[in-house]
């Protein structure tokens, strides 16, 4: 519970404008020590996702088997992890001592003492004096303050007393259950064009794999894990003083934090070369291994804030798809409506439109090119007339006349004819129509009997077509005048 961050009401106004830490890890934090069943779950679904476990070694790494090791196979060599067992549990509170927070604090200290010190030559390699290595333990079983800055101790005494502490844990720092998961991590290479495997390590994966497999470690484990790559990262940034490199502080730590306990390097055989170069690449990526993937932030978020949790980064993938209009609905109907109105604009000018051209052609003198128009007319009625719920415009009285005067009229002062309709869905009235336009209302149809017929109109006319048609009937007419 002391991982997770700790909100603190301040009432400093001079504090207030400090910068506020945010831990991105806190739902990560959170749901790990809460729920642990549904966070081992959630992170050993996207290992899986990287690495290939068969169904024993993922048993192992769930811990619901027991870890099959190398070397485990012979009597001689359990009987004696079972006799190192028993010479443990007569050791001190932190030496041979499984894992516990309070033994961590104790070794924090040979820690924090290295860290001033990483310029001596073969640290970690040229051992210590023995003498001053005994006292110094009995003092961190016994838990008596020790002065390290005393100058009673040299740096290769604590940095061998490190590695010792590390090497009497009843198992490694990076335990037998993620024994195989670290073998097949290193195997993690990129693959060619064709898909082919190369044997250039993919170091992306790696580090991703890493990331998911310390998160599942017990808390002690990564707590000192985090510690001791630090150090020895810090280290190897010194190695132009110390001459300890990254490689060659593997050497001396895979034995210790990866190695199962009581093997021998031939129970390892061709293994040794994949420990010590995963020992290798965990210090030169320090940096980076202890931060959880950003898709298992979102997921532990999500557990919490969300309406459900997803359980692998694939999932988080299909959300980010196919959430969006989840996420904004709001903004969606609110667009829809807009979308609505305009429709119902342009319908509506559309069939203005409509309405005046289909005025404009019955007015025109009778010609060819009138009666062109009244067949395009009949042949695409839903097209060309106005919807069969518009009222049919009035259509002008006119006296026929072939004169220059009377097309001035009936251009200028023409009377429109008078429909009286009491309401939309009744039958109009008769319309006065002067007999000299019978053989024209005959020929081209009367709007008083097309609204009557309610012609049938295409929904959704483009306007700039309409537009163009009567402007080519008003060029057309301008020409007979």
């Amino acid at each position: 519970s002391d991982a997770i961050c700790n909100f603190v009401i301040c009432n400093d106004s001079s504090l207030r404008s400090q910068p506020i830490i945010f831990n991105p890890d806190f739902f990560v934090e959170k749901l790990r020590h809460e729920k642990p069943e549904v966070f081992t779950e959630l992170v050993v679904s996207n290992i899986t996702r990287l690495i290939d476990l068969p169904g024993a070694e993922l048993a192992q790494l769930m811990g619901e088997e027991d870890p099959k090791l190398p070397g485990a196979n012979s009597t001689a060599s359990g009987f004696f992890r079972s006799l190192m067992s028993l010479k443990r549990k007569e050791k001190g509170v932190v030496f041979g001592s499984p894992l516990t927070e309070e033994g961590i604090a104790q070794v924090s200290q040979l820690i924090e003492y290295l860290h001033k010190n990483l310029r001596a030559e073969g640290l970690f390699r040229v051992p210590g004096n023995s003498i001053r290595q005994q006292i110094l333990k009995d003092a961190l079983n016994s838990g008596t303050d020790i002065d390290l800055d005393s100058g009673e101790f040299h740096s290769n005494d604590v940095a061998t007393l490190l590695k010792m502490f590390l090497g009497e844990l009843p198992e490694p720092l990076l335990t037998h259950k993620h024994f195989h998961a670290h073998l097949k991590i290193a195997d993690l290479t990129l693959f060619d064009e064709k898909g082919n495997k190369t044997s250039t390590p993919d170091k992306e994966r790696q580090i991703e794999a890493l990331q998911l497999l310390f998160l599942i470690l017990p808390a002690p484990n990564r707590s000192l894990l985090k510690l001791l790559l630090d150090l020895l990262y810090q280290t190897a940034k010194k190695q132009d003083k110390n001459k300890m490199s990254a490689h060659n502080l593997a050497l001396m730590f895979a034995p210790h934090i990866l190695w199962p306990r009581n093997v021998t390097a031939n129970d390892l055989q061709e293994n040794i070369t994949k420990l010590n170069n995963g020992v290798t690449f965990m210090i030169k990526h320090s940096q980076k291994l202890f931060k959880a993937p950003v898709y298992i932030r979102e997921c532990a978020r999500l557990h919490y804030l969300g309406s459900r949790a997803h359980t692998s980064k694939d999932d988080l993938d299909l959300l980010t798809s196919s959430g969006s209009k989840e996420l904004q609905p709001l903004k969606s109907q609110k667009r829809s409506r807009l979308d609505s109105c305009h429709q119902e604009e342009t319908q509506q000018r559309t069939e203005e439109a409509l309405k005046e051209l289909f005025r404009h052609v019955h007015n025109m003198p009778d010609s060819a090119k009138k009666k062109k128009l009244i067949r395009q007319f009949n042949k695409h009625p839903t097209a060309l007339t106005p919807g069969s719920d518009v009222p049919t415009p009035p259509a002008p009285r006119r006296t026929r006349s072939r004169s220059f005067s009377g097309l001035i009229k009936r251009k200028v002062l023409g009377t429109p004819v008078i429909l009286e309709r009491k309401s939309r869905d009744t039958t109009p009235e008769p319309v006065r129509i002067s007999k000299e336009n019978v053989q024209l209302l005959q020929k081209c149809g009367s709007p008083a009997h097309m609204s009557q017929a309610k012609l049938k109109s295409l929904e959704g006319q483009k306007e700039e077509s309409c537009r163009r048609m009567r402007a080519r009937l008003l060029s057309k007419d301008s020409s007979s005048l």
